[in-house]
């Protein structure tokens, strides 16, 4: 299985050479020097509620088995429709149909928006989105927890929302998509992966929202215990410097690398839509250091996660959200 399974994740093309010359555009033009910040927004990072983003995923990872189609999906889109409502956010579910290797599949994004504010008082233009899938893998077991794919991202996101929720307010809109459908099936395709995180990208593109978009920040594989944030190639170098940035006055950047290969995750349909994205993620999950045998088994386990390594990420983006949404 690992070799079939890691070329679906590092495979490098989406629809064609689409995302290879998205992600070549970013490194050209968008992955330049950062912009000057135009203030300080001042998100608090010493906010972020690691305790309760764990319980958020425990409150998921209940929920089996959630492979995109089942009543188990229905069920955890319910879930992060309720969480997101009670934080104060506009939220609702996006239901689509599309093809799939078993047929035609109903998917459900959760999509919530806290509307920015310029300083001024006029509504904000500009947009950020934080995005993490909530699907996990078919076929490992009717008991798959997904602890740590996908149900990591999903708690962070949803403590990140609270925490922006309670701040002041932004200078940009800002998404938190919960997307369906990341998992494929068989092998990574037009039909088959990233169901979700497409159908967005196609909605921002197609109102003309994604050239209004400062940033996509994707999380995926980021409650490790032991956290090793291994950011793809294939993301806009703006963005990772940013979160690097964040990560150093955090005092956890040895917890972030560059990798040279690249990886097809929900960030690619976003940087071929012209949007400048990063992938935050540690793929490196497993009964050792450099191994990734837990992923896509029984073992990927709410055990193997700590709350230290939830706040590591949830702070740093908090940070990087600080510097990206007060740029010019």
């Amino acid at each position: 299985m690992i070799p079939a399974a890691m070329v679906n994740y590092l495979v490098m093309f989406l629809h064609g050479l689409v995302v290879l010359g998205a992600a070549a555009l970013f490194f050209l033009t968008g992955c330049g020097p950062a912009a000057a910040k135009s203030g300080s927004i001042r998100l608090d990072p010493a906010g972020f509620n690691a305790a309760r983003a764990l319980e958020d995923i425990r409150a998921l990872v209940a929920v089996t088995p959630r492979y995109s189609g089942s009543p188990g999906a229905r069920q955890a889109a319910e879930l992060i429709l309720s969480r997101l409502k009670a934080a104060g956010l506009e939220a609702e579910i996006d239901e689509f149909g599309e093809d799939a290797p078993a047929g035609r599949v109903l998917f459900r994004n959760v999509i919530g928006i806290l509307p920015g504010r310029l300083p001024g008082g006029g509504p904000a233009e500009k947009w950020i989105i934080l995005g993490a899938h909530y699907d996990a893998k078919a076929g490992i077991a009717d008991d798959f927890q997904g602890a740590n794919d996908s149900g990591s991202g999903v708690g962070v996101l949803l403590e990140l929302a609270r925490n922006i929720k309670a701040g002041p307010a932004l200078p940009v809109n800002c998404v938190f998509a919960f997307f369906d459908g990341e998992e494929c099936v068989n092998r990574y395709g037009k039909n088959d992966g990233l169901h979700g995180s497409r159908r967005l990208a196609e909605q921002f593109r197609r109102d003309r929202r994604a050239l209004k978009t400062r940033a996509v920040i994707i999380l995926d594989m980021v409650g490790d215990a032991d956290l090793n944030i291994t950011i793809p190639g294939n993301c806009a170098l703006g963005i990772v410097s940013a979160v690097f940035k964040a990560a150093e006055a955090g005092g956890v950047r040895h917890k972030f690398s560059l990798r040279t290969a690249h990886m097809l995750d929900d960030h690619a349909p976003f940087l071929a839509a012209g949007m400048p994205a990063v992938d935050i993620i540690d793929f490196e999950y497993g009964s050792r250091p450099g191994l990734n045998d837990y992923w896509h088994t029984p073992a990927d386990t709410l055990d193997k996660l700590s709350a230290e390594s939830l706040s590591t990420v949830g702070r740093t983006v908090l940070s990087a959200l600080d510097d990206l949404a007060g740029r010019e």
